[in-house]
């Protein structure tokens, strides 16, 4: 789908969506412990994976769902079903090498260590050796598995943990569901032959989410955010400090990847020479976030560079440029920006086409269903101007 959006500064009241990364955790404890879904579940592309990996039997489909995948080898291993797990998009793409070295060590066997990954076994307790480099959920897969196996458990980390945020998040969830995790020095410690409990857990707004409406007001929009719990876990929430702190900005994203796509916006429509780095991991998400983000503001005359480490250089500019191409019933328009098929890239460029002197078209667009199924209806609901392309 290609959409046409006409510049317009946005105002109104929004809530944004359930936080899709509390849903995928809460829904795994819900099924552990056999007892209703979780109240305000997100409804996405990413949930209904995670959601239909329990009721399949031997094949998961993780559609392209990574936190879907990482989640669940280690639950399903420590459940023993033999399972395959496939995968679309970019997903076969995305390193589980952390499973791969360190499972087999506990009773596991990868019969492949490309996807589709058909596992068997039954995953046994002990010591698990991990890097924190990579992704915080390979240790939020392990925290949610360890809990279920006969014997004690340590996952000592080998290298600094990255977006930790996500991990305190996992490790309060489970504790709502009443199961317990120790943090150590070295890690975590997680008891055996706990049970998860039934438990009327009700999924809080999305802060991920939450950040294109707090960049747009930074942009001049007038937007009132509600449904926010100003004592959420969830790390993200860092983007409201953000927009209240004076430019230029020098933001460290190791806690925050998922924020980068939108504060590229940000820093590329504010004033000054601004730095993102630790983003390197952005290079191994849902597309490479570092590329897709720099390329496409570029070419609406953004000043968005690269270096060597993997950082993102931003020269501020008041505005973007866009494109005032002709559109005709039944021919095939120029699609000035790629989404790169990403969810974050398309609502980042959606929010940056406030700035654009002409219309902005997008393809690809309905790629933002793998976590926020309503974001045009919401951008239009705020006075966006958003229309299908027939091509």
């Amino acid at each position: 789908m290609q959409i046409k959006i006409t510049p317009t500064l946005l105002k109104g009241r929004i809530t944004p969506p359930s936080s899709k990364s509390i849903s995928h955790r809460a829904l795994i404890c819900s099924i552990l412990a056999k007892c209703d879904e979780p109240k305000n579940l997100l409804d996405s592309d990413d949930i209904w994976a995670t959601r239909n990996a329990f009721t399949a039997t031997e094949n998961i489909d993780c559609n392209e769902s990574g936190s879907t995948l990482r989640f669940l080898i280690p639950v399903f291993a420590a459940m023993g079903k033999t399972v395959t797990f496939h995968g679309r998009g970019e997903l076969p793409n995305r390193t589980i090498e952390p499973y791969i070295d360190e499972l087999p060590k506990h009773g596991i066997t990868f019969h492949t260590t490309e996807m589709p990954y058909k596992i068997s076994g039954q995953l046994q307790a002990g010591e698990y050796l991990i890097s924190g480099s990579l992704s915080s959920q390979f240790i939020t897969g392990l925290l949610l598995a360890l809990p279920l196996l006969d014997g004690d458990s340590e996952i000592i980390l080998t290298s600094p943990l990255q977006s930790k945020p996500y991990v305190d998040l996992t490790i309060d969830v489970m504790k709502q569901f009443g199961v317990g995790v120790q943090e150590t020095p070295q890690g975590y410690s997680v008891k055996g032959n706990q049970s998860y409990q039934p438990c009327d857990f009700s999924v809080e707004t999305d802060m991920s989410q939450a950040a294109f409406f707090a960049v747009a007001n930074k942009l001049g929009a007038d937007i009132e955010i509600a449904g926010l719990n100003p004592n959420s876990l969830q790390g993200d929430k860092k983007v409201f400090d953000i927009v209240k702190s004076p430019p230029p900005y020098n933001i460290d994203a190791g806690d925050i990847p998922d924020l980068v796509p939108i504060l590229t916006v940000l820093c590329a429509l504010t004033d000054g020479e601004h730095r993102i780095y630790n983003c390197s991991r952005l290079r191994i998400k849902e597309c490479d976030r570092l590329a897709a983000i720099s390329t496409e503001l570029n070419k609406l005359g953004a000043c968005v560079k690269i270096n060597e480490s993997d950082e993102l250089i931003i020269t501020g500019v008041e505005q973007l440029s866009g494109t005032n191409l002709p559109l005709k019933a039944g021919i095939q328009t120029q699609v000035l920006c790629s989404t790169w098929n990403d969810h974050r890239i398309a609502m980042a460029l959606t929010i940056a086409a406030m700035k654009c002197m002409d219309f902005l078209i997008l393809e690809n667009a309905e790629c933002v269903k793998k976590s926020y199924v309503n974001f045009y209806d919401d951008i239009r609901k705020l006075g966006g101007i958003i229309d299908v392309v027939d091509v």
